[in-house]
């Protein structure tokens, strides 16, 4: 019998998984007028949603266990408080979820399930105030203690006249699939006086970035500088807040009849690498309101093409676009040239749990697509030890399917992919596919363990079906 391993893709506490086990939320069926424009619409009323007429507090943690009942319910988040009384029947996820963090701290909770919403914007109105912090008895007079621990990363600088080397090694192998070296305007990153342009070089076997800096005024630095006011990367992540790059929409190509890939420009002096199996967070201002989505990068084609890579360090976003939805109709509604806020990578899978697997089976529907796109390249180009990989992707109909050429122009040409399609709607002229759904008889036949073979299953599609396929 195929393991499924415990730490699945994406993983439980990703905003790539639609639906998830254990620590993730169920969506709940929400009443009628409480939907999310109807939430902004409400909170802009000018009802008194604290019950404090406009005042701002300090809160103990004695007081906000207080408040802890499904008709006073309070709780914090990264150090403010939010009376969140009248949201609950507005929470996507229940009121049984929300009130776990009822009248507690409930960064954890929320950072496991939808670390990405912009709770600032949505939840200003019910703003309480701030959490009164206690002073450490042992803490002494004029004496800072820091609340982050500063990671420590080793690298060695060389410089001549005209250039700076700055070589990072990072203690871990770095997958690119694009061409190596990349070249911008200027680099932020050190609070010294010189501009410079510069090129990224990479050594992935050995975990090696070298950045090489080109002075724009001749001659030698005595230190290579300190990090800028405000850059908080040395922040463990799981305490660094989401930070977001206002990037330039270049291009928009139609996928199917409701489905398109978005490329989008980086600002100048700006690369953002997206691992595989990690997503980036959109955001945009509709109708006075913060909305904010998470979404997979997808490369550019599905499989290496004759021509070069572009030098570009652009995202391509395949999104579908939603009749009713709030923001996939706003990015529809974007021209080129128009400017969206993207966060930087987001996630927790490791392509590091496909060392040694032999066999990738990759099950998805609609556009849970996304991420598997980008493992399919992987497997097939990177990872020698994976001699087959496997996709069962499930939709509605034929016209449903997503990159359906390209993925039956790669199974054609290479014998290590296999793609089969499971659709709800008799297929009219596709030969590798049958009628159905997800259910235990498709996943027997399809995820069978060859001997001696170490497996890995990834799972990503609506809550139903992930839900159904897992369990």
């Amino acid at each position: 019998m195929l393991n499924v391993p415990a730490q699945s893709f994406p993983a439980s506490g990703s905003q790539q998984r639609v639906a998830s086990s254990g620590a993730g939320r169920n969506k709940v069926v929400l009443k009628p007028g409480h939907s999310l424009m109807d939430w902004i619409r409400f909170a802009k009323s000018g009802k008194d949603l604290t019950g404090l007429r406009g005042r701002l507090i300090d809160v103990t943690p004695e007081e906000l266990e207080k408040h802890n009942r499904r008709d006073d319910c309070w709780t914090c988040i990264r150090g403010m408080v939010y009376n969140v009384t009248s949201y609950i029947d507005y929470h996507p996820g229940g009121e049984d979820e929300l009130m776990k963090a009822a009248g507690l701290d409930g960064t954890d909770l929320f950072d496991q399930v939808h670390r990405w919403v912009n709770y600032e914007s949505m939840l200003k109105e019910c703003l309480v105030g701030r959490m009164a912090l206690k002073t450490p008895a042992n803490q002494g007079k004029g004496r800072l203690i820091k609340r982050h621990l500063l990671f420590t990363y080793r690298y060695d600088w060389f410089q001549t006249d005209a250039a700076v080397h700055l070589v990072i090694y990072t203690r871990r192998k770095v997958i690119t699939h694009r061409k190596p070296t990349r070249r911008c305007d200027s680099l932020s990153l050190f609070s010294h006086p010189t501009m410079f342009s510069f090129t990224v070089n990479t050594a992935s076997s050995v975990g090696k970035i070298q950045l090489t800096m080109r002075k724009l005024t001749k001659g030698k630095w005595a230190t290579l500088g300190q990090p800028l006011e405000h850059h908080n990367t040395f922040l463990c992540k799981k305490d660094r807040a989401v930070f977001y790059r206002d990037c330039v929409l270049l291009s928009k190509t139609e996928v199917n009849y409701n489905t398109q890939v978005f490329r989008l420009q980086c600002p100048q002096g700006t690369i953002i690498h997206v691992p595989v199996g990690k997503h980036v967070y959109l955001k945009a201002c509709i109708k006075d309101t913060e909305v904010v989505r998470p979404y997979t990068p997808v490369d550019q084609r599905l499989a290496a093409g004759p021509d070069p890579p572009s030098q570009e360090p652009d995202l391509y976003l395949m999104i579908k676009v939603y009749p009713d939805g709030v923001f996939t109709q706003h990015l529809n509604s974007l021209q080129t040239g128009d400017h969206i806020s993207v966060s930087g990578p987001e996630g927790s899978f490791s392509v590091r749990l496909l060392r040694d697997v032999t066999h990738l089976f990759l099950l998805a529907a609609g556009t849970g697509f996304t991420p598997m796109a980008r493992l399919i390249r992987l497997s097939l180009q990177e990872i020698d030890t994976i001699r087959k990989t496997k996709l069962l992707f499930f939709n509605r109909r034929e016209e449903d399917i997503l990159w359906h050429k390209d993925l039956d122009e790669l199974a054609a040409e290479d014998e290590r992919f296999q793609v089969e399609y499971v659709l709800q709607e008799p297929p009219g002229l596709c030969s590798n596919s049958r009628t159905g759904g997800v259910d235990e008889a498709v996943l027997r036949e399809t995820l069978v363990r060859p001997h001696g073979s170490r497996c890995f299953v990834c799972v990503c599609g609506p809550p139903t079906f992930t839900e159904l396929t897992v369990r």
